[in-house]
């Protein structure tokens, strides 16, 4: 057996470190990025709204989905601008390119989390206010 199949052999050691790497980037893309805390606000707006209006559990699915969904494309598009800034000093069109289709991938999910933000709660606050 040669070295470098024992590289691949399952380690639990080597998944707990795998998953200290991962709580390291959840940590960096919330303390560094300043978009990743605007959405965490607004999830935990959403989280106490779910709770003071009472949606259903397939609804907290959806939620819980665009939650995760906006934060994932918000660590992709640091994640790419990271490695853009780092391979290129200089501005480069193909590189402003590569970091705008990132940013627009984020704005994309954040425009359909928010029609199902709207499809979940709008009809909750109207009954509350009666119309």
């Amino acid at each position: 057996m040669t070295d470098t199949m024992n590289d691949n052999r399952f380690s639990w050691r080597a998944r707990a470190r795998s998953f200290r790497y991962a709580w390291a980037g959840i940590r960096a893309l919330i303390a560094g990025e300043h978009n990743a805390r605007i959405h965490c606000v607004a999830a935990a707006a959403v989280i106490a709204a779910g709770f003071a209006l009472g949606i259903s559990a397939a609804e907290w699915v959806a939620v819980a989905l665009c939650i995760g969904g906006v934060l994932m494309a918000e660590g992709f598009n640091s994640a790419v601008e990271a490695l853009a800034d780092k391979i290129c000093t200089t501005p480069d069109p193909l590189i402003k390119r590569a970091k705008d289709i990132a940013a627009g991938a984020v704005l994309l999910f954040v425009i359909a989390a928010v029609a199902v933000g709207l499809i979940i709660f709008i009809p909750r606050m109207l009954a509350i206010t009666g119309l």
